[in-house]
């Protein structure tokens, strides 16, 4: 680990970054040029005083899931992602598990929805990032370890999933999962994510199994939904896609048809906020 060369990268990627860039009001008494350390930290949900001792040159080894972390808050490109990997130690990570680096286009986009449920989510279902009427929506989707953080698995694996949907959406829902999910493993072979994914699913699940063997393909990624929100009930709302050029990462932002019921719902979830999931 070069501990000065890491300290210089991160400071300079910093101080390039505007509060513009990532949805941060500039204030009148700001005295930096680029972010302020807080505001890089809570970007990549840690403390400041851990980020402020990586500057420093005096914190500990950063783990790969916490560089990973600095990445997306520091809106860095997958190459100077590898970078930043190298200079602290930790070998490049492969390209399957470069999904879950957001893409920093795709997040310059989000950081301008933040009044809006809007999320980045990979190939396999995995939500990498969300803003907070999304959590207030859906819940902390970014939360989720191992096999669980793919919405696809949850799906087939967890029943309080389900409950977030009418009942007689769920067949309509299930087809759906499994077509994007087939889709990833035939994209991504044998020895990939989604194929231990899809393996996990086949020997949990008769009803993946019985649609899997059906060969899906999918249609739509996201057409209107319904919800059953815990605090306000339920909502109707339309989902818009926006997908990044190499088809790894989708941008969901969820909206309602203005002036009616599941808006108003919308516009009481972002006063309540995420507390109440």
């Amino acid at each position: 680990m070069n501990r000065a060369e890491l300290a210089s990268f991160l400071r300079t990627r910093r101080e390039a970054l505007q509060p513009e860039d990532v949805g941060l009001p500039r204030g009148q008494r700001r005295r930096t040029g680029g972010l302020r350390r807080e505001e890089v930290a809570t970007l990549s949900g840690m403390s400041t005083d851990y980020y402020s001792r990586l500057e420093q040159q005096r914190g500990p080894h950063p783990s790969a899931h916490m560089l990973a972390a600095l990445a997306r808050g520091l809106r860095l490109s997958l190459a100077e992602r590898d970078h930043l990997f190298q200079l602290a130690g930790h070998a490049v990570p492969h390209r399957s598990v470069r999904a879950d680096h957001v893409n920093p286009g795709m997040m310059r986009i989000l950081d301008r929805l933040q009044d809006t449920p809007a999320q980045v989510v990979n190939h396999l279902g995995e939500t990498l990032a969300q803003t907070a009427p999304a959590i207030a929506l859906l819940g902390d989707e970014t939360r989720h370890t191992g096999l669980a953080r793919s919405a696809h698995h949850r799906w087939f694996t967890d029943p309080r999933v389900r409950q977030r949907h009418p009942a007689q959406d769920h067949e309509t829902q299930s087809a759906l999962l499994v077509a994007h999910l087939h889709a990833a493993y035939t994209r991504d072979g044998r020895g990939s994510r989604a194929a231990t994914i899809v393996d996990d699913l086949l020997a949990r699940s008769p009803e993946f199994t019985r649609r899997w063997q059906e060969h899906p393909v999918p249609g739509g990624y996201c057409p209107a939904k319904r919800f059953l929100h815990p605090e306000v009930g339920a909502l109707e709302l339309h989902c818009q896609t926006l997908v990044d050029p190499d088809q790894s990462q989708t941008l969901l932002v969820f909206t309602a048809v203005p002036g009616s019921e599941s808006d108003e719902k919308l516009r009481l979830l972002s006063v309540i906020g995420a507390q109440v999931v």
